[in-house]
């Protein structure tokens, strides 16, 4: 079973290039130490300030040790210092969902 980081974000509507950046470079960064991406998801229509992102992990604990290397590792840290530098997210928020079995569909298990 697993747990997704749910992240939603209130971001800069006028900075979303620097939050499509962001996003992108997790993209690599997720994947490479232990996280399995589910996706970000920035705004198209309607609410112009929320922004998501969805990170799955088998266990909290595998959580803890995604953190524990994303702590280390330059590029993540680069990532979070860009985000800083360009202040296009305003406030995050971090909920640990399980989904519901038999309601979930992802594109690779079609």
């Amino acid at each position: 079973m697993y747990m997704t980081c749910f992240i939603e974000y209130e971001i800069d509507p006028s900075k979303l290039a620097q939050f499509n950046q962001y996003s992108k470079n997790w993209g690599e960064i997720i994947p490479r130490l232990g996280g399995e991406l589910i996706g970000y998801f920035m705004p198209y229509e309607g609410d112009n300030k929320r922004a998501y992102g969805l990170i799955a992990f088998s266990s909290l604990a595998d959580y803890e040790s995604y953190r524990h290397r994303l702590r280390a590792d330059e590029q993540a840290q680069a990532n979070f210092q860009f985000a800083l530098r360009e202040r296009f997210i305003l406030h995050e928020k971090r909920y640990f969902l399980s989904g519901v079995e038999g309601t979930l569909t992802l594109i690779g298990d079609k």
